[in-house]
């Protein structure tokens, strides 16, 4: 590509992103349109864009999406959801912090055995209803989840879908993640948890009559549909399975939501159209044109420039290299989507580990996966999580601003990833 159509590439995806940030576009509207351009310009093509995983739509994360999105849909028509939020409100007896340390955990947690993506597809229901049998703002609360989701992710190959890159381009296994990663995850998790009680201290106030009003209520009445709970349930447990067993299905994620949503509108009586009607249609359409726009960047040579500038101010020095990966991650990851940024990376830190004589389980892979991954919280549409949630928020009357997302990113993934620098640096270099 000529520089002209480079400059011409930047130009478009900085407006874009502008009108993403200034909110005065919708996002979708302003990813879709940057898209176009990106197109009309000829930065990508029809090939690119829509068959190339690495410079276009990834469809693995857009039918993973559509798939839980559609499993969600059926789950939330049985009850489950309100029934989840009273026990959880009932079990924090009404006390907001005591509910939000709880939803962080369990995010965390479970963000480490599912993706995160699924995770937060799955809890945001249930802190919505929560929320508003507390009378509470659910703003903070959903903030605070997926900044959980993104940390817990980190500890495993599953959690974070750029981990799943790191794996298959440096020969990693679900134990590596697990033993390198899930320490600094914990840590990092108990961290956001006094984080948080320090920035939504304003609107974590205990209601007294609302905390007894929630003890009153009786959760298994909020069941409605018994039959279609049993049905649902099991499709998630043989899907999260799926997930699971990956290395020895070798199904893709995708394919396994997919699969799930049809076996259970097949299996039950719900209808399709109403289904299909509880998924985040304008999200999934705001991830195709942020994948273009992204994608352009790689093809025009944007990216790797960018990429190559990082490794070559490294000077040798390992330490350096590590510092300078993982802080350089995480700034760029908090711009850009963190899984086309990961895909671009990819090869660059394999050449890297090489050069330092270290191959397969590196140091330089750790500080990829926690930059990218940590990153993924500066910003509203650092990770896929973030824009999942933002989506739910909005479609649910709760909408949450791209700074209010933002402000409170920028200090979580600042605190994070520096206690993320002394992690590496303590176990690889000062102890090793």
């Amino acid at each position: 590509m000529s520089d002209w159509h480079s400059w011409a590439t930047i130009a478009v995806f900085a407006i874009a992103y502008v009108a993403i940030i200034s909110e005065r576009v919708h996002r979708t509207a302003a990813a879709l349109a940057g898209a176009a351009a990106m197109l009309a310009l000829g930065a990508t093509d029809d090939t690119a864009a829509f068959f190339d995983e690495r410079t276009g739509v990834d469809w693995n994360v857009i039918f993973l999406l559509l798939g839980m999105m559609a499993i969600v849909g059926v789950l939330r028509q049985t009850g489950l959801f309100e029934y989840l939020a009273i026990w959880a409100a009932k079990r924090a007896r009404g006390r907001p912090f005591r509910v939000m340390t709880m939803l962080i955990v369990i995010t965390a947690f479970a963000s480490a055995l599912l993706d995160n993506v699924t995770t937060v597809l799955l809890v945001a229901p249930v802190t919505l209803l929560v929320c508003e049998r507390l009378a509470l703002p659910a703003a903070p609360f959903l903030i605070a989840e997926v900044m959980a989701s993104n940390i817990g992710g980190t500890a495993t190959l599953v959690g974070d879908p750029p981990n799943i890159i790191i794996a298959s381009r440096a020969g990693l296994t679900f134990n590596d993640f697990l033993v390198h990663l899930a320490p600094i995850a914990v840590l990092l998790t108990a961290v956001l948890v006094v984080m948080c009680r320090v920035m939504f201290r304003t609107v974590l106030v205990y209601d007294e009559d609302r905390a007894a009003e929630v003890m009153a209520l009786e959760e298994r009445e909020a069941i409605r549909d018994h039959r279609l709970l049993y049905q649902g349930l099991a499709v998630l447990v043989l899907v999260v399975f799926g997930f699971v067993a990956h290395p020895v299905l070798h199904y893709a994620p995708s394919v396994v939501a997919l699969l799930g949503a049809g076996l259970l509108i097949a299996i039950s009586k719900v209808e399709t159209g109403e289904t299909l009607s509880e998924v985040e249609w304008p999200t999934l359409a705001f991830f195709a044109g942020l994948f273009i726009m992204v994608g352009s960047l790689i093809e025009t040579g944007v990216i790797g420039e960018i990429s190559r500038a990082l490794a070559d101010a490294t000077g040798g020095s390992e330490l350096g290299a590590v510092m300078l990966l993982l802080f350089g991650s995480a700034v760029l990851s908090g711009v850009v989507d963190n899984i086309p940024y990961v895909a671009t990376m990819a090869p660059i830190t394999a050449d890297l580990a090489h050069g330092f004589g270290g191959d397969g389980v590196h140091v330089l892979w750790w500080a990829l996966a926690l930059g990218a991954d940590l990153g993924g919280n500066a910003t509203a549409v650092g990770a896929s999580a973030n824009v999942v949630v933002l989506g739910i928020a909005e479609r649910n009357r709760q909408p949450i601003s791209f700074w209010q997302f933002t402000r409170y990113g920028l200090v979580v993934t600042a605190v994070t990833v520096v206690l993320s620098a002394g992690y590496l640096w303590l176990r690889y270099f000062a102890l090793s």
